[in-house]
């Protein structure tokens, strides 16, 4: 689950650098590898860093180095943060099966419905949503989306809660070929649709589609703001922690 999806989106490039494999061409780019990172250690992890940091820098784009809890070396994020990199906030990796989850969903507001969407319009007001939800641009999510269903129409299935033609949340879920894993992401709420059970039945909905399409396991990448997860039977197995470098104003 390290892994990025199997195929890129039109414009997204994949590159190996040894055991590194870093993407370009998304809103900012991305570096990830196995939980060792090739035996990179001392000298030759400085110069790893560097290398990725510097074909960024060349295309004027930030890039995100992502750690799990259990990397090795220890030193990596000390390394990285001499080379530049800044931590952003730690998240939680958590885990439940996917029949734990695939349960009729709770009792929904009377103005609140769900649907499954694909369309163009429908992906810009998610990211309208995801915007007002987190404090900050994230108009890129309808690109990235817009990316996954072009090359994997079947691979990603996203839903929305509307009350009164407004999206009041949010969320998609990705599957892994040749993995027991489907991926819960995008989960967001309007604050004054929280506590209402929405969320919870936009999780209900993707683990019951998980299932059919024969997924074991459910993963998070839960934030701080995803606490309730525990409570619906997810195990925090790791963190994981994006080191990101920004190009000079």
């Amino acid at each position: 689950m390290r892994a990025v999806q199997p195929t890129p989106a039109p414009g997204i490039t994949y590159e190996h650098d040894g055991a590194l494999l870093r993407v370009a061409g998304q809103h900012r780019g991305f570096v990830t590898g196995p939980h060792d990172w090739g035996g990179l250690r001392g000298a030759a992890l400085d110069a790893a860093i560097a290398r990725q940091r510097d074909f960024f820098a060349a295309r004027g784009e930030a890039v995100e180095w992502k750690t799990r809890g259990y990397d090795v070396p220890a030193d990596l994020p000390d390394r990285l943060r001499a080379a530049g990199f800044v931590p952003e906030p730690q998240e939680t990796v958590v885990i439940a099966p996917v029949a734990d989850l695939a349960v009729p969903a709770p009792a929904l507001p009377p103005e609140v419905t769900l649907r499954r969407v694909t369309d163009d319009a429908d992906l810009d007001r998610i990211a309208a949503l995801e915007t007002v939800v987190w404090g900050e641009d994230m108009a890129w999510i309808a690109e990235y989306l817009r990316g996954r269903l072009a090359v994997e129409p079947d691979g990603t299935e996203i839903y929305v809660a509307e009350a009164a033609g407004e999206v009041v949340s949010a969320a998609w879920v990705a599957f892994r070929p040749g993995t027991e894993f489907a991926m819960l992401l995008g989960g967001s709420t309007l604050a004054q649709w929280r506590r209402k059970g929405v969320y919870r039945a936009l999780v209900a909905q993707r683990a019951t589609r998980a299932a059919a399409r024969g997924a074991t396991y459910l993963l998070v990448e839960a934030s701080d703001d995803s606490a309730p997860m525990r409570r619906l039977g997810f195990t925090a197995v790791t963190t994981t922690t994006p080191y990101v470098w920004t190009p000079p104003a």
